[in-house]
């Protein structure tokens, strides 16, 4: 308790000392990452996202969705009754920036996939009163009204794939046809092909491509990709 008391009362020496403590302990942390040739496990079903549930994650990012909803599940009792399996890191391994949240105004929304209907989500977007009549939430009516071309969306790819995201020269060169074909819906498999379980169809019920598409099958893929009706911890190291 001497030798502590001396450390408090002489602020130089405890900086010093401080910056010794962190050193160590960033050092112990980090270094053994330089030995490691992953971080993530690789799990089945996790594909990079097609064309289009790329934009709307953007879409996504760009109106803040962040800041009201965590997209992070943790491995407490309490959040996996209420949402479902906790979050494995390699759902989350082709996200540039992640987007986990910190704060929950609404619900968590990483399982949100399938748990609603696309006339649901468009509805809720539109006036989310109307099916949350406690919802704080602003509407986002815009979104049905702003078309999408997809002219930038295989420059966007291309960035992913800059940072690790395993996007082929196919996937890209398809990238503008993949974007409109998976919110029309007009039977072309390739989507399918290069996009395991992708789901084709028109999200917002507009003949055009909007951004209300992209957002919806965004959201409709999240949680998806994994079968946990038959993963267990073990499978996945």
């Amino acid at each position: 308790m001497r030798h502590h008391g001396k450390i408090e009362r002489n602020a130089t020496l405890l900086l010093a000392l401080s910056f010794v403590v962190v050193t160590i302990g960033g050092v112990v942390e980090i270094a053994p990452l330089f030995y490691l040739e992953n971080t993530i496990e690789d799990v089945e079903g996790v594909r990079p996202y097609s064309p289009l549930e790329l934009a709307g994650r953007e879409i996504y990012i760009r109106e803040g969705c962040t800041v009201c909803h965590s997209q992070m599940i943790r491995p407490m009792r309490d959040e996996v009754e209420r949402y479902g399996h906790y979050s494995l890191a390699a759902e989350s391994q082709y996200d540039h920036p992640f987007v986990w949240g910190s704060k929950r105004t609404g619900p968590d929304l990483a399982r949100v996939g399938g748990r609603y209907s696309d006339e649901w989500h468009y509805d809720h977007l539109i006036s989310p009163q109307s099916v949350v009549p406690e919802s704080i939430m602003p509407s986002y009516a815009f979104l049905a009204d702003t078309r999408l071309d997809g002219e930038a969306v295989a420059d966007l790819m291309q960035t992913h794939r800059i940072v690790g995201v395993p996007y082929t020269d196919a996937m890209i060169e398809n990238a503008r046809f993949d974007f409109v074909e998976q919110a029309t819906d007009f039977g072309d498999t390739g989507v399918t092909e290069r996009y395991p379980g992708a789901q084709q169809r028109d999200f917002d019920g507009n003949p055009a491509v909007t951004e209300m598409d992209a957002l919806i099958a965004y959201l409709q893929v999240l949680g998806t990709m994994v079968d946990f009706s038959t993963f267990t911890p073990e499978e996945s190291r």
